[in-house]
């Protein structure tokens, strides 16, 4: 009897050291990206296999503990920060307390819905499929008081913290409710200036698109807004080049300036149905404080570095993109 005791003292004491060894032994391993992402929605099978692509750990050792722990009933989605070298306790532990690493979704210039789609996708958890289709659908939007043409106008370029494995929807609201917020402190000037904040926002997307100089884009602004006061074409060449979406045309010619879309201001009088980018905010408030002009003309400085010739008269105009023209030829002439 006290040998049987005996032999079951040792035999747990064995089993305690493998447990001891195994589980708090530093045997985990850090995958190249640092990560490891659990998709909503998935089983144990999921995260062993995912452990094993990406050799973290021995998924079959995490299976048995994942079971001992009941982390099967606790399983939770998200972006899971690996510490190089961790022991799997700390491992499981971070797992079944949902300990998950917010992801900085830094938004830039944007043209288009799909190149939104494609960063969320890139970032965070929704296929491109799933946001192109929420940001597609007057179904989705609707409850914003947005549409397919509006929807890029809640999307203030900025850095944002998300959860990985939050949903299309949970995304938007985010991005919404910024947008409220950069709208409420800038409130009376939307109002001085007589335009929607939608309308700022599509008129600052034409000049982001016009000029990269802040010093000129107030005066660029203030060409857009006294044309719109008259009832004159905007004829914006970035709304062409949206329209066709061929963003690497070079020069609009004659022969594009026919393209039929509502975003070709060639085409049609007014402000296109929806913003051609995703403006910064330096550029938005250079819209909310465009200076006071008569300005109805722009073009290229003749010494290409980036800067315009504005004009209230077309033959004032005319002169300065004569020689622009001149200057370009010389140019064009050189690099032959």
């Amino acid at each position: 009897m006290k040998k049987l005791i005996k032999y079951i003292i040792i035999i747990g004491l064995i089993i305690g050291a493998l447990i001891g060894l195994t589980l708090f032994t530093p045997t985990v391993n850090a995958p190249a990206d640092g990560y490891l992402y659990i998709k909503s929605g998935a089983t144990l099978s999921d995260v062993k296999k995912s452990l094993q692509e990406k050799q973290i750990c021995n998924s079959i050792i995490f299976g048995t503990y994942a079971r001992l722990f009941h982390y099967e009933q606790h399983i939770r989605s998200g972006k899971y920060a690996i510490d190089n070298h961790s022991t799997l306790f700390s491992l499981l532990r971070k797992l079944i307390s949902g300990q998950q690493t917010e992801v900085r979704l830094v938004i830039n210039k944007l043209r288009t819905k799909e190149d939104f789609a494609r960063l969320i996708s890139e970032k965070l958890e929704p296929s491109y499929t799933e946001a192109l289709t929420f940001l597609t659908s007057n179904d989705s939007l609707k409850s914003y008081s947005l549409d397919t043409n509006t929807v890029m106008t809640a999307v203030i370029p900025n850095s944002y913290l998300y959860w990985w494995n939050g949903s299309m929807r949970k995304i938007f609201e985010r991005l919404k409710r910024q947008h409220d917020y950069f709208w409420e402190r800038r409130n009376e000037n939307t109002k001085a200036i007589g335009f929607s904040p939608e309308e700022v926002y599509t008129i600052a997307s034409i000049v982001e698109e016009e000029t990269n100089r802040d010093a000129d884009k107030g005066k660029v602004a203030s060409v857009y807004i006294n044309r719109l006061h008259k009832g004159m074409k905007l004829e914006a060449d970035p709304t062409v080049k949206y329209a066709m979406r061929d963003f690497e045309l070079k020069r609009i010619m004659h022969i594009h300036l026919g393209f039929p879309s509502a975003y070709n201001t060639y085409q049609h009088t007014g402000l296109p149905p929806g913003p051609i980018c995703t403006p910064s905010i330096t550029t938005i408030d250079a819209v909310l404080h465009a200076p006071k002009t008569d300005y109805l003309f722009f073009v290229a400085k003749p010494d290409f570095k980036g800067y315009s010739n504005f004009a209230s008269t077309y033959s004032e105009h005319l002169k300065y993109a004569a020689a622009y023209q001149k200057a370009l030829d010389v140019l064009m002439q050189k690099s032959k």
